[in-house]
C-alpha cells in the first residue's frame, strides 16, 4: 500500500484525467496529433475517443487560423517557450464556435522533446457575463455621465469624491480632477461646515438608511445655490459598508417661483381684503342710507306738520322706532362679525336649548319644511352668549330655507367632538338644497356679500355666525356640494365650569315646602333636565311624556305642582291645564313655551303663569314660588 502511494500506477493518472469533465486535457505527440482524450474533452468537443485519436489538432481551429499556421505557430512557442497561453474561438464537432482557454506545456523525456500536455477549458459563459457587466457598467457610465440636470456621484466612507458626473460640473463648476479626492464639505457654506452639516448627514445616512434636505450650497465660483440633496449608503455583496451615493439638484428656479407665487398670494390676499373692506363700506353705506332716510323723511314730515293728528303722529313715530331697531340690529350683525360685540356668556346645555328652540324654529320655517332635531343627549358643556347662539341659529335656518324655496327637510345636530384644538361641540344646520358653488363657497363669510335678489339680505347674516363663533373662542365653515345641500357647522369649546344654582333662599324656599312636582314634557332632553333642576331644588319628580299619562299619574297620586310644556302631541299643556283646573281643583299648573314670554288666556279669560323655554333654574325657582304662593293666598290663576 505505502509503494502504491509513493508511485502510483498509470491507471491511477488516467482515472484521474477521465473525472475531470469541466477541462479538457489531452496529450499531442511532437506534430500535434492526438495521443490521449478524456471525458471533459469529449464533452464540450463533442468527438469521442475512437473519433479523434490520431487526428491533429488543428481540427479544432477555426479555418482562417489554420490558414495563418496558428497550429504551427503554438507547438513552436511552447517547444521554444515550454509554455504558451491563450484565449480563441475553437470548433466543436457539430461546427459550432466556442471561446476557449488554452494552455500547451512541452513535455520532456531526460531533456528531449517528445510532444505536449493541452488543456482547454470553455469559458464561452463566463465571457458572456464578463461582457454583460462591462456592457451593464459602461451603459450605467455612460448614464450617469448623460444626465447634466443632477449632479450624481460617489463618496468614500470619510465623505471624500471618488466619482463625478457631467451634471456635477455643470452645477457646481468643478472639472473632475479639481474634485476627486476632495471632500464633499467644499460644497457646503461656512456657517453649514462650522456647525458640522456635512458629517450630520452622512451621520444620518448611516443610522436611518437615508438623507434628505433642502439647503444652500456654494459653486465653484462663490456664488449660493438652492439644492435639494440625497445621500444613501452604499454596501457591498458581504453587507460591508463602502460608501456613499450623493444626488444634488439645484432647485433655485423652483425656490424663485415659491416666492413670486407667494408674493402673488399676499398681493390678492391684499387686493381681496381691499375688496371685502370696500363692499363692506358700500353695504354699510347703503343699509345706514336707507334707515336715515326714514328717520329723517319722518322727523322732517313731523316738524313741518305740528299739528298733526296724534294718531298719525304715533303711527311715525312707531315707524321711527321701528328704524331704530333695525340700525341697532344691523350693528349688532357688525359687531358680531367685527367680534365686538359684547358678550354675555353662561355656561349651558346646547342639546336642551336647542330642543326648547325646535317649536318656535318650526313654527318660523312653516309646513313646506321639515325640522328634524339629532341632539346628543350626554353633551358636553360649552360656556356662550345664549343670545348670540339664537341669532347665529336662526341666521342659519333661514339661510337653509332660502336656500329651499320649494320646500325640504333642515336637520339641526348636536355632537361632542375632539379636535387638535381641544375638545369641543359641533352643532351643524344641515338643509337638502342645492348646494353652493365652489367659486361662491369662498365668499359666504364675507359681509355684505349675498346671492340672494335685492332686498332679500343684507350679506350679514353669515358673516355673524363666524363673528360669534371666532367670539366665543370656536369656529364656523361651511360644507357644501352642488346638489347634495349645505352643512353650517359651528363649533364650540367645552368648558369644565359648573351650570349656577339657584339662589339659597330659593333653594331653602322649594326644599322646606317638599314639593312633588309632576313634570308633562314630550321631549325626553328637556324632560331630563327639567328633573336635573327640581331635583336641585329639593323635590319629588315624577314625570309624563304626554298629557294622557300625565291625567293618568293625578289620579293614582297625589302632587303639589304640575309643571307642563304647551306645545305637545295630542292634547297641549293648555287643554292639560283646563282639565286639570275642573278635575283637580286646588293642584296649581306652570307652563312652559318656547315661542313667547306673553301669558296665555283660557277660554274663561282666567290666565295661566308661563315660562318661556329655554328656562334656567332661577327662572324655574322664581316661576314656582310664585305660583305657589298664589295658591296659598287664592290670588291669581289658581287651577
Amino acid at each position: 500500500m505505502a509503494d502504491f502511494q509513493k508511485d502510483p500506477p498509470a491507471e491511477t493518472f488516467q482515472l484521474l484525467v477521465d473525472a475531470v469533465t469541466d477541462y479538457a486535457l489531452y496529450m499531442l505527440d511532437r506534430d500535434g496529433h492526438i495521443v490521449t482524450w478524456n471525458a471533459g474533452a469529449q464533452r464540450f468537443k463533442g468527438y469521442s475517443a475512437d473519433e479523434i485519436i490520431g487526428e491533429h489538432f488543428s481540427k479544432f481551429f477555426l479555418p482562417d487560423d489554420r490558414r495563418d499556421g496558428l497550429p504551427s505557430q503554438i507547438l513552436k512557442t511552447a517547444a521554444e517557450q515550454k509554455r504558451f497561453e491563450m484565449e480563441g474561438w475553437r470548433l466543436r464537432k457539430d461546427g459550432t464556435k466556442f471561446l476557449a482557454h488554452v494552455v500547451v506545456d512541452a513535455i520532456h523525456d531526460e531533456g528531449v522533446l517528445v510532444g505536449f500536455a493541452k488543456i482547454t477549458r470553455d469559458i464561452t459563459e463566463k465571457r458572456s457575463l464578463e461582457q454583460a457587466t462591462y456592457d451593464s457598467a459602461l451603459q450605467l457610465r455612460m448614464l450617469v455621465q448623460g444626465v447634466r440636470d443632477y449632479a450624481i456621484y460617489m463618496l468614500d466612507t470619510d465623505g471624500r469624491i471618488t466619482s463625478w458626473n457631467a451634471g456635477a460640473r455643470t452645477i457646481k463648476g468643478y472639472e473632475e480632477e479639481e474634485v476627486l479626492r476632495q471632500h464633499f464639505s467644499l460644497f457646503y457654506t461656512e456657517e453649514d461646515r462650522a456647525r458640522g452639516a456635512p458629517e450630520e448627514a452622512l451621520r444620518t445616512a448611516l443610522q436611518e438608511g437615508k438623507f434628505e434636505a433642502e439647503a444652500q450650497r456654494v459653486r465653484k465660483d462663490g456664488s449660493l445655490f438652492w439644492a435639494h440633496v440625497v445621500i444613501d449608503p452604499i454596501y457591498n455583496e458581504v453587507g460591508e459598508h463602502v460608501g456613499f451615493a450623493k444626488i444634488t439638484r439645484d432647485i433655485s428656479e423652483r425656490k424663485r417661483n415659491e416666492i413670486e407665487l407667494r408674493q402673488t398670494q399676499e398681493a390678492l390676499l391684499q387686493s381681496q381684503k381691499l375688496q371685502a373692506l370696500g363692499e363692506l363700506a358700500g353695504g354699510i353705506a347703503h343699509d345706514f342710507n336707507n334707515l336715515m332716510t326714514v328717520m329723517r323723511g319722518s322727523a322732517d314730515f313731523m316738524l313741518r306738520k305740528p299739528d298733526l293728528p296724534l294718531e298719525k303722529r304715533n303711527r311715525y313715530l312707531s315707524v321711527m322706532l321701528e328704524t331704530a331697531e333695525r340700525a341697532t340690529s344691523l350693528t349688532s350683525q357688525l359687531l358680531a362679525f367685527a367680534r365686538r360685540q359684547p358678550l354675555e356668556p353662561e355656561v349651558i346645555d346646547l342639546t336642551v336649548r336647542l330642543d326648547a328652540m325646535g317649536e318656535m324654529l318650526q313654527r318660523t320655517l312653516g309646513s313646506l319644511y321639515d325640522l328634524k332635531l339629532d341632539l346628543t343627549p350626554a353633551l358636553w358643556p360649552v360656556e356662550i352668549d345664549p343670545s348670540g347662539l339664537e341669532a347665529a341659529l336662526l341666521n342659519a335656518v333661514l339661510n337653509a330655507r332660502d336656500a329651499m324655496p320649494k320646500g325640504g327637510r333642515i336637520t339641526i345636530t348636536t355632537k361632542n367632538v375632539s379636535r387638535a384644538e381641544g375638545e369641543g361641540v359641533t352643532l351643524s344646520i344641515t338643509d337638502t338644497g342645492q348646494g353652493i358653488l365652489p367659486e361662491t363657497l369662498k365668499r359666504v363669510f364675507e359681509p355684505f356679500f349675498t346671492t340672494k335678489p335685492t332686498g332679500k339680505g343684507t350679506g350679514l347674516g353669515l358673516s355673524q355666525i363666524h363673528g360669534f363663533a371666532e367670539q366665543s373662542g370656536g369656529s364656523a365653515r361651511i360644507i357644501s356640494e352642488v346638489g347634495q345641500g349645505t352643512t353650517v357647522e359651528l363649533w364650540l369649546p367645552k368648558t369644565n365650569k359648573q351650570r349656577q344654582s339657584g339662589t339659597a333662599s330659593e333653594r331653602e324656599s322649594l326644599a322646606s315646602l317638599n314639593l312633588k312636582v309632576l313634570v308633562v314634557e314630550d321631549s325626553e332632553h328637556v324632560r331630563y333636565f327639567a328633573r336635573q333642576l327640581l331635583d336641585d331644588l329639593g323635590c319629588d319628580v315624577v314625570e309624563a311624556s304626554d298629557a294622557d299619562q300625565a291625567l293618568k299619574l293625578l289620579k293614582g297620586q297625589k302632587v303639589d305642582l304640575v309643571f307642563s310644556d304647551i306645545v305637545m302631541p295630542g292634547m297641549s299643556g293648555l287643554e292639560l291645564a283646563e282639565h286639570i283646573k275642573e278635575k283637580h281643583r286646588g293642584v296649581p299648573v306652570l307652563l312652559a313655551s318656547g315661542y313667547s314670554s306673553k301669558q296665555f288666556i283660557s277660554k274663561d279669560e282666567r290666565q295661566f303663569p308661563i315660562i318661556r323655554k329655554p328656562y334656567e333654574i332661577e327662572t324655574l325657582a322664581a316661576g314656582i314660588n310664585q305660583l305657589i304662593s298664589r295658591a296659598q293666598t287664592k290670588i291669581g290663576a289658581v287651577i
